[in-house]
């Protein structure tokens, strides 16, 4: 079978993982992979009629290896990930359950509300850059352009004005016409700054109704000279009880969720 039918299935299974340039470069190539002998011991790189290159199985595999190493970093780094898996651990921590949710769990919620709010971030990079490439109808270069576009509207979305000069600044870049002129070098670190500071915005608020839980607690035993009796064992079924009755784990789903979408 030959491997762009197998490359086109790795994307389907995948596609939602692949977020950033370099993934993207390799489904984009992956169509031309061959198992042939010779192309095997060849680092070519052709140039076909239309202006279109071609790039040699070997070259092909470097790229696959180095997607693969960086692809978890990219993940975290270029998504929402960040933003969740931290508002999560500070709502774990808050509760007062240090166990409960495990971390597994906390880390799987992430990936997948990761996944639902990428998804059309994901499905417009499928569509304007790899499956025209699938077709044969534009190059590489062209099919990598197209599909990077979306990923930096919404990295670039979601990045504070404040964060960005700063890092074209450090760099000495800049200034930019247009918002498509920040490079790749300056917007992910400028994101993931904004990521930072907004999930820890959003942790601090959902941890002043716990904390005045706590202080209660910890007033009323005071008053009663129960001093030995450790508050936060007391305070944590209250705690628990507001959340359930609020619909806690929905109300931050959906705030984490419109956050991006606002």
């Amino acid at each position: 079978m030959k491997i762009k039918h197998c490359s086109y299935l790795f994307f389907r299974c995948q596609s939602h993982s692949a977020v950033s340039l370099l993934c993207c470069l390799f489904l984009l190539i992956a169509p031309s992979f061959s198992w042939s002998a010779p192309a095997l011991n060849a680092v070519t790189m052709t140039t076909a009629a239309n202006g279109d290159q071609n790039w040699s199985v070997t070259i092909q595999a470097m790229v696959f290896m180095t997607v693969i190493t960086m692809l978890p970093s990219m993940l975290l780094m270029m998504t929402s990930f960040t933003r969740i898996i931290i508002v999560l651990a500070i709502v774990r921590q808050a509760t007062g359950l240090m166990q409960a949710p495990p971390a597994q769990v906390l880390v799987g919620l992430g990936l997948f509300m990761t996944f639902f709010i990428m998804a059309p971030v994901f499905d417009r990079m499928y569509a304007d850059g790899v499956k025209p490439y699938l077709d044969e109808q534009i190059g590489v270069e062209t099919a990598i352009e197209r599909a990077s576009i979306p990923l930096h509207e919404f990295m670039l979305a979601q990045t504070r004005e404040k964060d960005l000069t700063m890092f074209s600044e450090i760099a000495k870049k800049g200034p930019y016409k247009t918002p498509a002129e920040v490079p790749f070098s300056v917007l992910i670190p400028s994101f993931v700054t904004s990521e930072l500071k907004t999930a820890f915005t959003i942790g601090f608020l959902i941890f002043i109704p716990f904390l005045i839980i706590d202080l209660v607690v910890a007033s009323v035993l005071m008053s009663m000279g129960m001093m030995m009796l450790s508050p936060l064992i007391v305070s944590m079924p209250f705690k628990l009880m507001l959340f359930v009755l609020v619909d806690g784990w929905s109300m931050i789903m959906g705030t984490l969720a419109s956050s991006y979408y606002i």
